[in-house]
């Protein structure tokens, strides 16, 4: 759309909302068979065989509670919208085929703005092998608000839920932990030292990993084709969005059972731990109370430790207990210290 040299950014409003969607949507192509119809009917169309079971995912971006405009570009933030989406279906052992894409935005967001969104959204569709099959936008009176619904398959029967973790069986982490909460303490220091000086550059060299973490996390999709190749079904699995205490004792509640970890086995970057001594930090802090690194918690039986032994992917961090009152860290120095849910809370009072 043509804009004067004087505004050069067009309204919303000029398009309306069904001209906003065709516009935003018109670049998603329909790739995947089972997806029959996309946008521009009332509902979209998905089609799965006999033997195959749909797992459904929501999540939910706010402005001011899940990203600050500040320093969360637009086009990573439609590609964080995804992945996270996806991610939850990882945790359940599915595999992706189809997103729906909701968003209310108040008029301060411009169409150049929603098109640097989805292209973000589009790169990770494209990434991860999704199509975009529908949605909605909206206005809201301040700020903006993501609502995205993910689809995957899995075959009937095989969906990996949080409720099968057995005593002695192992815990597993993928990756490192840590890096997304860290990457966030550095973008809030740097804007504090932006709000005081506008002036100052922000000092970000040499922590891309750790920025990556936060503004474009990628879910561990390929985790599922390492447990294919080795044969390895979890008991239990969940990935690591709200923090490593949290998810841990959503797995102890949900499967009636005790655990024990061991902080010399927690897997930490050295980014991290550069990070943390700069800060004044405890790496056990961002690594167990962090969140949003979107990596996969699982247990599984202990005959099959040998499958993943070795594999660099993954740390064996704890193992189950028979107690369920008992969720423990183990410290270096041998003590016991009850884990908490210190990550992320969504409705945490404000005392």
């Amino acid at each position: 759309m043509n804009t004067s040299e004087e505004n050069k950014f067009t309204p919303v409003a000029d398009l309306g909302e069904f001209g906003l969607i065709d516009h935003l949507t018109k670049a998603f192509p329909m790739e995947r068979e089972e997806n029959v119809l996309g946008p521009g009917d009332d509902a979209a169309v998905v089609r799965y065989p006999a033997g195959t079971d749909l797992v459904v995912t929501t999540d939910m971006l706010v402005e001011g509670i899940h990203f600050d405009p500040m320093y969360a570009p637009l086009k990573h933030l439609g590609y964080k919208a995804i992945a996270v989406n996806l991610s939850d279906l990882a945790a359940m052992y599915a595999r992706p085929t189809s997103v729906t894409v909701a968003v209310a935005m108040s008029n301060r967001y411009t169409l150049e703005a929603m098109e640097a969104l989805y292209t973000g959204m589009r790169l990770a569709c494209k990434r991860y092998g999704v199509d975009l099959i529908g949605g909605d936008t909206t206005t809201s009176p301040q700020g903006m608000t993501l609502s995205i619904t993910a689809i995957g398959r899995v075959p009937e029967g095989k969906a990996v839920l949080r409720t099968g973790a057995k005593p002695n069986d192992l815990i597993v982490v993928t990756g490192d932990l840590g890096g997304a909460y860290m990457g966030l303490q550095l973008l809030e220091r740097e804007k504090e030292v932006y709000k005081v000086n506008p002036n100052m550059q922000p000092d970000l060299a040499g922590h891309e990993l750790v920025l990556e973490r936060q503004l474009k996390p990628e879910p561990r999709l390929d985790i599922l084709d390492l447990f294919d190749r080795y044969e390895l079904i979890p008991t239990s699995m969940i990935d690591i969005s709200d923090g490593l205490s949290s998810e841990l004792l959503h797995i102890a509640k949900a499967s009636g059972c005790g655990l024990r970890i061991y902080e010399e086995k927690l897997p930490v970057s050295d980014g991290v731990l550069n990070l943390c001594d700069e800060f004044g930090l405890h790496p056990t802090v961002p690594v167990v109370n962090g969140g949003e690194d979107y990596e996969l918690l699982f247990t599984i039986a202990q005959a099959d430790y040998d499958k993943i032994k070795g594999d660099p992917n993954f740390s064996i961090i704890g193992h189950i207990t028979e107690d369920p009152s008992k969720q423990l860290l183990i410290a270096k120095d041998g003590a016991e210290v009850q884990l908490e849910a210190r990550g992320w809370q969504a409705f945490k009072s404000a005392e």
